[in-house]
């Protein structure tokens, strides 16, 4: 295969809000060995800039760059909400009828994403994600609400996302952090699957390229929401398999096929969900140098577990213990196992993934309710058991007609 990825790292924060912390590019002539997921540059072909590069059809408001400046406070520090090799995401208001700025705690709460004018994202993502997000509405795609393209400012207005990302509530440490229950992790998966499982379906359909944690957001409910769409390609058309283009993602996400030859499929996002879903079911990140050696990428490491219900137990994240049934627990490590499949055609649809997941909620639910049932009758053995020490006679079992 001898595809090489390039090794230039620049190191960032890791956002709350945005979903953007780690990408590359193919080129040649060095290998990962030395990545850490972390942002490599980029280098976008120059692109006209303007405003008649947005699809008429998108419903977006465009604001102009003072109103944006007013309603984030000028672009304050303590208004940042995540960094990234892009620029920042800033938090702010506005009125929800005008969408003209308002005062702090007013209105409308948005996030600003404010690149930076040499921004390894670039006008093109830029422009992608506008075009995109401003073409679809779904539950499970964040709301873009808005765009600001003026003299060399690039903005981007979203809705603001309470909860945050996914990768925050998987991989954050601390006494006071409660971890994200096994009810709420299932709830996640589904509702990222069903994101992916539109653009897969949509009728211009769109391969997501860049399925990852950090672009999986949370609002108050914890419903998930798909965002940053700056990689985004629409899918083959005709008769065509594939689209061939240079391999962008996020290292240890990207399927291996798409690294080997930039053929990108829809099965490429099947296969980064698998990625995503190891990662919710383990509490492990994708990439973690900080493992013992043979630990490091989630993928290998885990393979040889999941379908194993006996040595599943090593995968699956111990603070969640509990909280699971083995058999929901076998039943959705085995759904990853199929989407990180070496061979594509092997793996699941998104379609099938939602389905799958649809019915683990259902089982679940039935394992709550059967649950609650068996611990009410305990609840009444006890009752009983304390009745029969009271009395006597009813201490002595009834003779029964068929044997027990």
């Amino acid at each position: 295969m001898g595809i090489c990825l390039s090794a230039r790292i620049k190191a960032e924060g890791s956002p709350a809000h945005t979903g953007e912390n780690s990408k590359y590019e193919r080129t040649d002539g060095s290998d990962l060995s030395n990545s850490s997921g972390k942002v490599l540059s980029v280098s976008v072909p120059p692109t006209p800039r303007s405003e008649g590069e947005i699809l008429q059809a998108t419903n977006l408001k465009s604001f102009n760059f003072a109103d944006l400046k007013m309603a984030t406070r000028n672009f304050r520090p303590d208004s940042v909400l995540g960094e990234g090799g892009f620029g920042s995401v800033f938090k702010g208001w506005i009125d929800e009828n005008s969408f003209a700025a308002a005062k702090a705690g007013t209105g409308m709460v948005i996030a600003v994403k404010k690149l930076h004018q040499e921004s390894f994202q670039g006008h093109r993502e830029w422009l992608a994600e506008v075009n995109y997000l401003g073409l679809f509405s779904h539950p499970h795609l964040v709301k873009l609400i808005g765009y600001c393209l003026e003299d060399e400012h690039r903005l981007l207005v979203y809705e603001f996302m309470p909860r945050g990302s996914l990768e925050n509530h998987l991989f954050r440490r601390g006494s006071y952090f409660q971890p994200l229950s096994w009810s709420l992790r299932l709830k996640v998966a589904l509702g990222a699957a069903k994101g992916l499982a539109f653009l897969h379906n949509a009728e211009t359909k769109v391969i997501y390229r860049d399925f990852k944690t950090s672009n999986i957001l949370l609002d108050s409910n914890y419903n998930a929401k798909l965002s940053d769409f700056g990689l985004a390609k629409d899918g083959p058309t005709g008769d065509k398999s594939h689209v061939s283009t240079r391999v962008m993602g996020t290292y240890g996400y990207a399927a291996p096929e798409y690294l080997a030859t930039g053929h990108l499929t829809a099965r490429s996002d099947v296969y980064s969900y698998g990625v995503v879903l190891l990662e919710m079911i383990s509490g492990r990140r994708a990439i973690d140098k900080n493992k013992p050696s043979g630990e490091h990428k989630l993928v290998e490491w885990a393979k040889p577990y999941l379908a194993n219900k006996r040595k599943l137990f090593r995968v699956l994240d111990n603070r969640l213990e509990g909280q699971y049934s083995m058999d929901v627990a076998h039943r959705v490590a085995t759904l990853a196992l199929r989407c990180i499949s070496g061979e594509p055609k092997l793996r699941p649809t998104m379609e099938e993934i939602v389905k799958e997941l649809e019915q683990l909620q259902d089982s679940k639910n039935v394992d709550n309710t059967s649950s609650k049932t068996r611990n009410r009758q305990r609840q009444r053995r006890r009752s009983a058991g304390d009745v029969s020490s009271k009395n006597p006679i009813a201490a002595y079992p009834r003779p029964s007609v068929s044997p027990l």
